[in-house]
């Protein structure tokens, strides 16, 4: 008990009739790296909630805070105790300065009148030197990178003094060096003996990290799992209750005609001199880290950010795409990598989106939309993408993740696209809903629709691809089967 910062036991929420979460416990040691996962809906975030004060449990909640009884959780009395939460959107004021940022908060907890700017600068800069890193305090933190923004973040704790660090999906931004560098910080907090739970979907962290690994499903606790009792697969396995296995694409089948080529494309400042082709039926996966052009080029070859120079041929045919009417017009469709302000209309209804594309097909002569026509479309998109949702009237931003995804593929491939590209398919979307996007890429490669799945996880590329390029400082550095490549080797690709 003596090692033991928090304790939280019997924890349940309902919301009217649905069950949020079911006797779930959780505890974390003072200095652990714990990890918490599951898939979307398993009850992660209202877990989270109830252990900052921000949700109250049903009653039979026991809660232990530091050797501590607690009653009754407020967000206030959880900051308090050393609760402290690095969010996604990290919640940082832009138009202040790194030092207003991190150290203003604890100088008013003094309640002088005035604010003592000395005090706040000082509070900063010893936050700073809890992790070894070095801001510059005037800097308004809007400018900054998102990865020294979230810096920001986690020193803003420390000045509150943290003594359990929860941070949500820290990586989903972050480059591979970015997210080297953030694990050697969390291991530094954890020499101060600061604990931290890391709330993830990406398992290959989440292994890298860990000591020890709750996993969630359905609202109940599966387990807690000391790192050496899991792997991979059996993380999946334990979030899903299915076996999820990795296998590579099959690469043997024959090779096609070309539906895409594109021979050296160029946008100053973006890419340079990109040549490639894209065979119907195959799987064409462009890997690169944050900055290596990959969003760029997706959003050039869909007319969104037109090329300046180089030449397109699909099917044979020279193509001059300036808008994204013209890509769509040659059979060119994008599943952008912001799927919430990019992909969904959020606020519309999921039955809105997903009829967007379809609208001739749905009109009658009155140019009228028929109301047979959207229920039948609809329900059929909903069954055969597997979109879970209660009624395609709530709006699209009420799904999780990989719904709102499934939306998304499920709009353009009405239209029965020759090609489609993918820009980061499973950003922050859960191991089970990413089986599925892994499926319905298989599923259109067959049909002989081509496919460019862009990425910067490695596995994603190297188990669903056929070939793989990839992408540095704008410019194609490499080209790889697939077939014949090991996570290890591209990884070091990636890094060299």
């Amino acid at each position: 008990m003596a090692d033991i910062f928090l304790s939280a036991r019997h924890l349940s929420k309902r919301y009217g009739g649905v069950v949020a979460l079911q006797d779930v416990d959780l505890i974390v040691n003072r200095g652990e790296i714990h990890c918490l996962v599951g898939e979307n809906g398993s009850g992660k975030s209202t877990l989270v909630k109830i252990i900052t004060g921000v949700v109250q449990p049903e009653p039979g909640a026991d809660l232990n805070i530091d050797g501590q009884h607690v009653r009754s959780l407020t967000p206030h009395e959880a900051l308090r105790r050393g609760i402290q939460v690095v969010h996604q959107d990290l919640s940082l004021f832009p138009n202040l300065t790194v030092a207003e940022n991190i150290g203003m908060l604890r100088s008013l907890e003094h309640a002088r009148a005035l604010i003592q700017w000395g005090d706040v600068r000082r509070i900063a800069q010893a936050a700073m030197r809890k992790i070894g890193v070095d801001l510059g305090l005037d800097a308004p933190v809007g400018a900054l990178p998102i990865a020294d923004q979230q810096l920001v973040a986690i020193c803003r704790a420390l000045a509150s003094e943290a003594r359990l660090l929860i941070m949500d999906e820290p990586t989903a931004s972050l480059t591979r060096r970015e997210i080297d560098r953030l694990i050697g910080i969390i291991r530094e907090l954890q020499a101060h003996g600061i604990a931290a739970l890391f709330v993830s979907h990406k398992l290959d962290e989440i292994l890298e990290i860990a000591q020890r690994v709750t996993v969630l499903r359905d609202g109940s606790k599966v387990g807690t799992f000391d790192r050496g009792e899991v792997d991979r697969q059996r993380l999946g396995y334990l979030m899903t209750g299915k076996e999820i296995v990795l296998h590579r694409r099959q690469t043997e089948h024959p090779v096609q005609e070309a539906v895409l080529e594109v021979r050296g494309l160029s946008r100053k400042g973006n890419f340079a001199d990109i040549n490639f082709t894209l065979h119907r039926g195959e799987v064409l996966g462009i890997i690169g880290p944050l900055g290596s052009g990959k969003t760029e080029l997706a959003l050039a070859l869909f007319g969104m950010s037109p090329s300046e120079s180089g030449a397109t041929t699909i099917e044979g045919r020279p193509a001059r795409i300036r808008s994204n009417a013209d890509a769509i017009r040659e059979g060119i469709v994008y599943v952008p990598e912001d799927r919430l302000t990019q992909g969904i209309i959020a606020r519309q209804p999921v039955g809105h989106n997903l009829i967007i594309t379809a609208l001739d097909r749905l009109t009658g002569p009155l140019r009228l939309i028929s109301p047979r026509k959207r229920t039948v479309f609809t329900e059929t998109a909903v069954r055969d993408f597997g979109i879970r949702v209660a009624s395609t009237d709530l709006p699209a931003m009420s799904l999780s993740g990989g719904n709102q995804q499934k939306v998304v593929i499920a709009k353009w491939l009405s239209i029965r696209p020759k090609i489609l590209i993918l820009d980061g398919p499973t950003i922050g979307i859960d191991v089970g809903a990413k089986e599925t996007i892994y499926e319905i890429i298989e599923a259109l490669a067959r049909e002989g629709v081509g496919v460019l799945l862009i990425s910067e996880e490695v596995p994603e590329v190297l188990y669903n691809c056929d070939r793989i390029l990839l992408m540095k400082n704008g410019r194609i550095a490499a080209e790889f089967a697939a077939g014949t490549l090991t996570e290890a080797e591209l990884h070091r690709g990636m890094a060299g």
